[in-house]
């Protein structure tokens, strides 16, 4: 591909253009390496079958913080490309260098979202009846709340289904319903001192489940109002979300 075919591209980023050769197996391994400790930095459909160089991960990483803080501020549907670029202080060509459209770069964005969430999710701990259960139950909530918050902007978009694709709603859906069933796990695997056939479960399964979903619920409204600027004690609402959630499943 030639310069002419981005003819708004920098001349730093030559290189990446050179890059759109196929790598080599080896160049691929790396790459998809880089791509698992931060699957965004992969950029979007225009860059995923070649790797990228530190100049076009630094361009990546410049254009993703640019588009996340466009979203925050204006929302999905106000944000342009032009918007990005001029944030992120780079030209057109070398936005599609990397990414499709505005849709490419959320999902990009996206990716990295899902990605936290899912290490959250498998981390939820087996929650024993016990202090050290509650303490652990609200080390997770903490981590909850730091990653929410981290994301809060695409969150906030993925929360609202008019606004996204059928596909990325329904990723976030999956995820949700995956977080809800590591929380109904966590919470009713650890058993009852003296009662080896007892524990958090001694309701129905489905029960669980749904003290679960209303739980995580409450979880993530929280953590919207605080995303807003909300004026919330963040501590103090991470405490009582804890021990709301910890008498959620002793309950009768």
């Amino acid at each position: 591909m030639s310069r002419e075919a981005h003819p708004g591209a920098a001349a730093g980023e030559a290189d990446d253009q050179a890059a759109l050769t196929q790598p080599s197996p080896a160049a691929r391994a790396r790459a998809d390496g880089a791509r698992t400790r931060r699957p965004s930095l992969g950029g979007g459909r225009p860059a995923q079958d070649r790797e990228l160089r530190a100049q076009g991960r630094q361009t990546v990483r410049r254009l993703l913080e640019a588009g996340l803080a466009e979203f925050d501020e204006r929302g999905y549907q106000a944000v342009r490309v032009d918007d990005v670029v001029r944030r992120a202080q780079t030209s057109h060509g070398t936005f599609y260098l990397y990414f499709a459209n505005k849709d490419d770069l959320f999902k990009a964005l996206l990716r990295d979202a899902l990605h936290d969430m899912g290490v959250l999710t498998d981390a939820f701990p087996v929650v024993a009846r016990d202090d050290t259960g509650r303490a652990e139950l609200r080390e997770w909530v903490d981590r909850f709340c730091q990653t929410y918050s981290a994301h809060a902007a695409v969150i906030r978009i993925l929360s609202q289904a008019d606004l996204v694709s059928e596909e990325v709603w329904g990723d976030g859906l999956q995820l949700l319903f995956r977080l809800a069933e590591a929380m109904t796990q966590g919470m009713t695997a650890a058993p009852v001192d003296g009662d080896p056939d007892g524990g958090w479960a001694a309701a129905p399964a489905g029960r669980a489940e749904l003290t679960a979903v209303a739980c995580l619920m409450m979880l993530e409204r929280v953590n919207y109002l605080l995303s807003v600027e909300v004026r919330l004690p963040r501590d103090e609402m991470v405490d009582r979300i804890t021990a709301i959630m910890f008498a959620a499943f002793s309950s009768p």
